[in-house]
């Protein structure tokens, strides 16, 4: 078990994500009194009898001003058991781009339905992008359990169509947990709630606390992206060459034999440096800086990298993207291209497919994807990429389209089909 559980919620708008949230902040005391005085003054001001958590994390003057959350915002909390990094995302269907970038390098995502409503057409698609992502653990909060006449019987129906969704885009059942919850009150968030008799499971916070996760539940070997290339050549250090970055994957120690790519050089390091001194290893999420024991010519975009398993560099490939701009995405757009450390010119050939999330369906050669679509694209760069399947690695095979002119995101894309990964029904 890591002591470090990166999570992120996603739903629907007015699920109450925001009141959730601000439930587990206060719940286990990660926000000051004067916060908390803060919010019970403007609660009376608004007329409530108890204190509107979600004033907490709408941090934005539109956010406050319209009850939604709009931006992705990370909060930090902890519990004596472990500690927490959450992507608070947003909830409307035009902010979709968000949930795909706070879920990105979630552990765990808490999606929320609303117990009136169930689970609707944005929940769906929520869930979509979360298996196309790779999330690896889902918790199906179903919130304000207390509004509806039989709490029992709606948790259970809500439960076995969740379930049959959540089978067909590739979760096992001990991935996924239905907890009902009623973040207003604090039922099931940290304490057992006795309004909800029926059911028997952990708490929202217990759950968080205990739950199993892989940093790397797929093993490969090193993966270093450089990013900078040490030179100091002053009198202490004249020949000093070090090659700084962060751990992509697996784990490097001095003696290790790498492979520079994309040239395919082999050497050794003898020695990994940090601010604080020397190390023996150094694992996934580490940032480092390693010195090897020929002097191969490396720069920034390179990948030193284990010979055992190390990728082929790519110059053509196949990549699932959610389009994330307004401007449609046609097939023979200029694009760049960054991958890791790496940015380089793209050219996108076909669109394969697009996905349909509500459906589990895909439509053959769209002429285009629109904003928030979901499909599969051709893609050919100008300078190879060293990149694994996404579903072997979550961090070498993901990648940014960017606007070559202005500079703006507009897709996140996921090296190989990971629509593959879904029980799809009949295309179109």
């Amino acid at each position: 078990m890591s002591d470090l559980l990166r999570l992120a919620t996603a739903g629907s708008v007015d699920d109450g994500k925001s009141t959730l949230v601000g439930r587990l902040l206060y719940d286990t005391k990660s926000v000051l009194a004067d916060q908390i005085d803060a919010v019970t003054r403007a609660s009376v001001d608004k007329g409530l009898d108890t204190p509107d958590l979600s004033l907490l994390v709408d941090g934005l003057r539109a956010e406050r001003e319209q009850g939604i959350t709009i931006d992705v915002a990370y909060r930090y909390f902890a519990t004596p058991k472990r500690s927490f990094v959450l992507a608070d995302t947003p909830g409307h269907v035009q902010y979709t781009r968000n949930t795909v970038s706070g879920a990105s390098t979630a552990q765990l995502v808490i999606l929320l339905v609303d117990a009136r409503k169930g689970v609707i057409s944005q929940t769906r698609k929520h869930a979509a992008v979360l298996a196309l992502l790779g999330v690896p653990k889902l918790v199906l909060a179903v919130n304000k359990i207390d509004l509806v006449e039989d709490p029992a019987t709606v948790f259970a129906d809500i439960s076995r169509e969740f379930n049959a969704l959540t089978s067909s885009l590739g979760w096992a059942s001990e991935d996924v947990l239905e907890i009902p919850v009623s973040a207003l009150h604090g039922d099931n968030v940290a304490v057992r709630s006795e309004n909800t008799p029926y059911y028997d499971g952990p708490t929202l916070i217990e759950h968080l606390e205990s739950v199993p996760v892989d940093a790397e539940p797929h093993r490969v070997g090193l993966r270093f992206p450089v990013q900078y290339v040490i030179r100091p050549r002053t009198a202490e250090f004249p020949d000093y060459r070090g090659y700084a970055g962060q751990v992509a994957a697996g784990e490097v120690r001095p003696g290790d034999e790498v492979v520079v790519l994309p040239s395919g050089i082999r050497t050794t390091v003898t020695r990994i440096d940090t601010a604080d001194g020397e190390l023996d290893s150094a694992h996934a999420g580490r940032s480092v800086t390693l010195l090897l024991e020929d002097d191969v010519d490396i720069s920034r975009g390179d990948t030193i990298a284990s010979p055992q398993d190390a990728p082929e560099p790519i110059g053509d490939f196949e990549a699932t993207v959610c389009w994330l701009a307004e401007k449609p995405l046609r097939p023979g757009a200029r694009l760049q291209l960054k991958h890791g450390t790496r940015t380089t010119q793209a050219i996108v050939g076909a669109i394969v497919e697009r996905f349909d999330e509500q459906e589990l369906t895909t439509e053959q050669s769209p002429e285009t994807l629109e904003l928030n679509e979901i499909g599969k694209i051709s893609v050919r760069v100008a300078d190879p990429i060293v990149a694994d399947d996404y579903r072997v690695n979550r961090h070498t095979g993901s990648f940014l389209l960017i606007d070559p002119a202005g500079g703006n995101t507009l897709a996140a894309g996921l090296v190989g089909d990971a629509i593959a990964a879904i029980e799809l029904g009949q295309p179109v």
